[in-house]
């Protein structure tokens, strides 16, 4: 940190040098007073007539205030400064992000040492950087824990903080911030500015330039429309190339030194220096990197993209360590099995939503009068986050009935194709939308499939549906959502995967009269609806087999569901293992007869 350091010492010490000067001038004057016997402040007489002339002068003041402090402060930087001392997160509190994490050590390192890089060796340090990613994944996060390392303030601002009814305030505002920036820098000896979604402000122009009046509301003001979409975009690419535009007083000097070289001769003129460099660095965040203009992202704006992924099984372990030790929580989640656990259950969390299920977890303890969170209690707080929170629902026995059967029919199914996969929740309780549901997870983290595991995905969705067949000889509305999963698996298997008889990609045409949908584009080609019906079909008929030949396991699951309404975890596989048990039993018993 030794530029840093040394230019804010430097900067420290110039303003002590102009703070006595400023007081030493009243100071002096003030003595003089003192020393010719006077007093050191000198009486002001407004005069008699005060009463009469002061309240006019303090309405005109008062209305000039009114009409131009508003217009002042409309054009003002709407950001919010935060000092590095304001900030309690660090790099020991950014856990899950992997190599990002180091990349970004990596670019603080240049802005804190930014001598050594530019003078020594030689570069141009990174200006910009866009932290890409979905939502709760730590941009924001991560941009505090910089500024903190760093020792320098922070200036965070919302993108859409910039837009205005006014017209042309917009880019005032816009220009107001990098004037923020640029005089922080200078006076702090760095700073990092972050723009939050930045896609307000920076999508592409030729995206915006597709609208036209006739399209539009003929309400909008068409000025206003210009500088929603390019003007204000041509404005942020024109600040992101003046990081190093001279202060005021260079400009002052600058103006000077112009007017007097008028006077000298070429050979005598007084020589200027380059503006100094301004330590800065800005971040920018979106989810839609895709959909910015490119002008932003090329190199001397936005230099570096860092994508923040969902974090893997490793990360997601590193931050349930992070957050739970700052939760109050009982032994057992002290154990690394238990742990290990949570972190395999919660595949496509953020760190946010892993923080939220967390205080969700927290907050089931403390309704039941406890203080400290359990496992059982993340498992709950995982099942309302996802599927929505429990409700009672009167439904006649038969109905029960029919949901218990069509659930187990999914469990059984799941139960002997699913290879590798851990049956969590077998319910009939609503929850959201859906009467009852099976919850079900691979017990490793993949991200790819075999065809097999495809077709198994296709039978457990169509479970219900048979299940409901077999028992009661026709199905009803229950499998609606089952068979749009269904489709879904044989539309990516024929279209995108080659896996239905056809090595055509319909991922190539991602655009057209069905937008690129993969599911719209086979059912309006003859042979892709077949494919896809010729897989289903093939699936169904398996399924039937299967749940004919093991109707023992999914009368067990029905009658389990019906009695207790919710099976958790083990309690599944016990149900299952009893009645293989029996069958084995009853089988024994009847060749021995």
């Amino acid at each position: 940190m030794a530029s840093v350091s040394t230019q804010r010492e430097k900067i420290r010490q110039k303003r002590l040098k102009w703070l006595a000067l400023g007081l030493s001038i009243p100071a002096s004057w003030m003595w003089s007073r003192l020393l010719d016997g006077k007093s050191m402040f000198p009486a002001i007489d407004l005069g008699d007539d005060v009463a009469i002339w002061a309240p006019g002068i303090i309405l005109i003041l008062l209305l000039g205030a009114v009409i131009v402090l508003p217009m002042l402060a409309n054009g003002r930087s709407p950001h919010i400064i935060i000092q590095p001392e304001q900030i309690d997160i660090g790099f020991d509190d950014v856990r899950g992000l992997g190599k990002v994490l180091g990349e970004v050590k990596h670019t603080l390192a240049v802005l804190t040492d930014h001598d050594l890089y530019r003078n020594q060796m030689g570069g141009r340090p990174r200006r910009g950087v866009l932290f890409e990613g979905p939502p709760g994944t730590g941009k924001t996060h991560m941009a505090k824990a910089m500024a903190k390392e760093a020792n320098v303030p922070f200036l965070f601002i919302s993108a859409t903080s910039f837009q205005s009814m006014f017209y042309g305030m917009t880019a005032r505002r816009i220009r107001a911030f990098f004037k923020a920036l640029r005089k922080t820098a200078r006076l702090e000896g760095g700073v990092i500015g972050f723009i939050e979604e930045i896609d307000a402000i920076g999508l592409a122009r030729d995206g915006v330039a597709g609208f036209s009046a006739s399209n539009l509301d003929q309400s909008l003001d068409v000025n206003a429309i210009n500088q929603g979409s390019g003007g204000v975009v041509n404005e942020l690419l024109v600040q992101m190339q003046s990081f190093d535009n001279p202060s005021g007083n260079e400009k002052f000097r600058a103006y000077f030194r112009r007017k007097v070289n008028y006077f000298l001769a070429p050979d005598r003129q007084l020589k200027g220096a380059a503006p100094e460099y301004t330590n800065l660095l800005l971040i920018a965040a979106t989810n839609r990197a895709s959909s910015l203009d490119k002008a932003l992202l090329r190199p001397g704006r936005f230099d570096r993209i860092l994508h923040f992924p969902h974090p893997g099984h490793s990360g997601r372990r590193e931050l349930i360590d992070l957050f739970l030790e700052r939760k109050a929580h009982t032994s057992e989640l002290d154990e690394p099995n238990a742990r290990e656990d949570i972190a395999s259950a919660t595949l496509g969390y953020t760190p946010a939503s892993l923080e939220r299920l967390f205080d969700e977890a927290l907050l089931l303890a403390l309704r039941e009068n406890r203080h400290k969170l359990c496992p059982q209690d993340v498992t709950q707080a995982r099942f309302e986050m996802e599927l929505g929170l429990p409700e009672e629902v009167e439904s006649p026995e038969h109905e029960l009935e029919t949901i218990a059967t069509h659930e187990a029919g999914h469990a059984v199914i799941a139960y002997l194709v699913g290879k590798g996969r851990r049956l969590e929740v077998l319910s009939i309780v609503k929850r959201g939308e859906a009467l009852g549901f099976l919850a079900h997870r691979m017990t490793e983290e993949r991200h790819t499939q075999k065809q097999s595991e495809l077709r198994a995905m296709i039978q457990i969705s169509l479970g219900g549906m048979v299940a409901e067949e077999v028992f009661f000889g026709e199905s009803g509305s229950g499998p609606a959502g089952d068979l749009i999963s269904a489709t879904t698996v044989a539309a990516e298997m024929v279209g995108s995967m080659g896996l239905g008889g056809s090595l055509i990609s319909y991922r190539a045409a991602d655009t057209g009269a069905f937008g690129g949908n993969m599911v719209s584009q086979l059912l309006a080609e003859p042979g892709g609806r077949a494919a896809m019906e010729d897989i289903l079909d093939q699936q169904k008929v398996k399924v039937t087999q299967l749940v004919t030949e093991h109707r023992y396991l999914v009368e067990a699951l029905r009658d389990a569901l019906l009695d207790r309404r919710e099976l958790i975890d083990t309690d599944i596989l016990e149900v299952l293992h009893e009645a293989e048990t029996n069958r084995l039993a009853a089988l024994g018993d009847a060749v021995f007869e």
